[in-house]
């Protein structure tokens, strides 16, 4: 069941921004693919990744939030998650319930694609800059929007949506541009078998008495979690795992312990505040481009 929250003045008067997008996906590559989409072979060393868009500074997971990563230019990499509607269709939204982002109520799953044209995204107040309500973007768009032009991290939040999220992946030949991530190492493994980018990503609790050297056979990427103890986060990067990236990293001072751990890739909320500062400690790092 769906219900409507209580108008405020910012929903009063909202405006809703047509999303720009490069039309459906049509079976041949944007014109600015060149030869082939970006993959993940083209990332720099130590990549960073803007969290669901980079969420202190753009709204979460939305169309408009992802351009504006984008187009900054402070992270090699975007987040963004993945829930599924009642008929199938895959959208880019974190929590299960619509209460905290959007103007609604009720759970994701109830709606179908018809009524999710009416969901609209509620900008957080404290956010910095000027921000319009939106519809939130399926997964197809965001997709056909940035597939090829940068690398894509996408987590399965539903695993029931995982065999449409991978036909959409294979189809438009982004097999190694998505990274796919999940919290559940059987999961990460069927993600594996399907031939896509597997992301295994493991809180702070979990990493304790984790194994991950268990699953360098099938995991590219062990998402980590900022708040472990450092010899959680060193057993982490021995594992033989080859990406080990730290999450959710708000602070030049964390930024700057994962990298001394040994961890080769950022995972944060703030690409642009971590890009204006420099690593410390780091032999020939540099901020990114702010």
């Amino acid at each position: 069941m769906v219900t409507r929250i209580a108008s405020t003045g910012l929903a009063a008067v909202a405006s809703v921004v047509s999303l720009t997008l490069t039309g459906g996906h049509g079976g041949s590559p944007p014109l600015e693919w060149g030869r082939g989409p970006l993959t993940v072979d083209s990332l720099p060393e130590v990549p960073y990744v803007a969290h669901r868009g980079g969420a202190r500074e753009v709204p979460e997971n939305s169309m408009s939030g992802l351009m504006a990563a984008f187009r900054r230019g402070t992270a090699q990499v975007l987040d963004f998650d993945t829930r599924v509607l009642r008929d199938g269709t895959p959208v880019v939204f974190h929590d299960a319930t619509l209460n905290r982002t959007t103007f609604l109520g009720g759970e994701v799953r109830a709606l179908d694609a018809g009524e999710w044209r009416g969901v609209r995204l509620r900008p957080r107040d404290r956010l910095p800059g000027s921000w319009r309500s939106e519809r939130p973007p399926t997964a197809a768009e965001v997709l056909d929007r940035f597939g090829g032009r940068i690398v894509l991290m996408l987590e399965v939040k539903d695993p029931r949506g995982l065999g449409r999220l991978a036909a959409l992946i294979r189809s438009r030949g982004l097999t190694r541009s998505v990274f796919v991530n999940t919290n559940d190492p059987g999961v990460a493994r069927r993600v594996h078998e399907l031939g896509l980018l597997t992301q295994l990503w493991r809180s702070a609790r979990q990493m304790r008495t984790d194994r991950p050297e268990r699953w360098r056979s099938h995991v590219d990427l062990l998402d980590v979690d900022i708040h472990a103890r450092d010899a959680d986060l060193r057993r982490a990067v021995r594992s033989g795992i080859p990406r080990v990236w730290a999450h959710t990293v708000v602070t030049p001072a964390q930024r700057d312990r994962a990298l001394a751990l040994g961890c080769n890739g950022v995972i944060t909320d703030a690409p642009g505040r971590l890009a204006r500062h420099p690593v410390r400690g780091q032999r020939g790092a540099r901020p990114l481009r702010a």
